[in-house]
């Protein structure tokens, strides 16, 4: 097997989707709040605490998967070992480290929040009913690493209430959202976490709920004029639940529900980052 194979089915078994969303909405949030280059290291620190996160998840489930004969999955087509998998996981965790210690320990611990929350997740809570929680936590924490990184050497403080319990919502809704596809599979392999337990349409109108809450607490929390922009957003998630509620309730509407829901997600991490200025 060539390198260039290998690195194609490792890039595939970080959950690349998953990964460059959640740096991206790091980087976007520390731009807005105004911490310049530093915005970088967040980002590199982010990028390879999500890569350890995505890689520990598909060592973890590669005989569920070999079982399942996902195609979506390197490990399970034999493109690449499951010991490669879990080496790339434990080298990108060493290396989140100094990247997350470069933006102050306060900051570090913030991240170690996130990114223990994912390990936590794939270890334990994964097939449980708790499953949820690993994610309130972790994204409750990410609006703080940028704030606490903002200023390293001083007393900083941790993100304001509205932007922890806004991340937090949006890291229940990623949850729910991301479990749709793939809760037949899970069945099958014995993982009964939460959305499992709640059932396809019980996990939808849980991700609506949560996702119409972040929309709302995103929007009004930060208090003073919401701005063109965030009644925008606000509007064009509002018009996405109805279309959501809408198709859900066709015989034939669970995709376009789905696509909906992520389409909603997407708008309310947009009122997150716009609210970015007011973070310090």
């Amino acid at each position: 097997m060539s390198r260039r194979t290998t690195v194609q089915a490792l890039a595939g078994s970080c959950h690349p989707e998953p990964v460059a969303a959640v740096t991206a909405i790091s980087t976007a949030l520390a731009v807005a709040a105004g911490l310049g280059w530093r915005s970088l290291v967040v980002g590199a620190a982010v990028f390879t605490g999500q890569l350890s996160i995505g890689w520990c998840n598909d060592y973890l489930d590669r005989d569920r998967d070999r079982a399942a004969l996902r195609p979506d999955k390197p490990v399970a087509l034999g493109l690449v070992s499951s010991a490669a998998v879990g080496r790339s996981a434990l080298v990108s965790l060493l290396m989140t480290v100094p990247l997350s210690l470069a933006l102050g320990w306060r900051a570090a611990l913030a991240h170690a929040l996130l990114v223990g929350g994912g390990w936590f997740y794939n270890l334990v809570a994964k097939p449980t009913a708790l499953s949820v929680v690993p994610y309130l936590v972790a994204f409750g924490a990410l609006p703080s690493i940028v704030t606490l990184a903002a200023s390293p050497t001083t007393t900083a403080s941790i993100a304001p209430g509205w932007a922890t319990a806004g991340g937090a919502l949006l890291g229940a809704s990623a949850h729910f959202t991301n479990t749709l596809p793939d809760l037949a599979d899970d069945e099958r392999a014995g993982v009964r976490g939460l959305p499992h337990r709640l059932g396809r349409r019980g996990s939808l109108v849980a991700a609506v709920v949560v996702l119409a809450a972040a929309c709302l607490v995103l929007a009004f929390g930060p208090g003073g004029g919401l701005g063109v922009t965030a009644v925008v957003l606000l509007a064009l998630a509002g018009a996405a639940i109805v279309g959501i509620v809408i198709a859900a309730g066709r015989a034939d509407g669970t995709r376009d529900a789905f696509r909906l829901t992520v389409l909603t997600a997407v708008l309310a991490v947009a009122l997150l980052v716009i609210r970015g200025n007011q973070l310090t």
